[in-house]
């Protein structure tokens, strides 16, 4: 079992930037694919970005590229999300996912490990 914790969430204006950190606990961080993900209200969780193993392969989705950045320290078994020129339409719940049986995957139920989620929340 593993047992992800994120942090780094909070009110920033549009345009300002957030730092998520997710950091793990338990089994081998470095084997696990790991995934950021959102929910605003009234909306289904969707996928933001994700990262491989060794961090030589990363996904974003279309909404966040060129302003997201993920990235992840295995010695600190942390994974990371930069979020640059935020936008209202950001603001949502954000997770953290993880799972070492996976490639990289957009998909939430391919993720068998989650964080309790931390509030973003972009003012106009």
């Amino acid at each position: 079992q593993v047992q992800l914790v994120e942090s780094g969430g909070g009110l920033v204006q549009a345009g300002g930037s957030l730092r998520l950190s997710c950091t793990a606990s338990g089994r081998t961080f470095s084997s696990y694919v790991m995934g950021w993900f959102r929910q605003a209200p009234g909306k289904e969780r969707e996928f933001v970005a994700s990262i491989s193993r060794s961090s030589g392969y990363t996904d974003y989705a279309d909404s966040v590229k060129g302003r997201f950045t993920i990235s992840r320290d295995n010695a600190k078994n942390t994974v990371y999300l930069q979020m640059n020129s935020l936008e209202p339409e950001d603001t949502a719940v954000y997770y953290c996912a993880g799972d070492s049986a996976i490639v990289l995957s957009r998909s939430p139920p391919t993720y068998n490990y989650w964080g309790q989620g931390t509030q973003v929340t972009v003012s106009s």
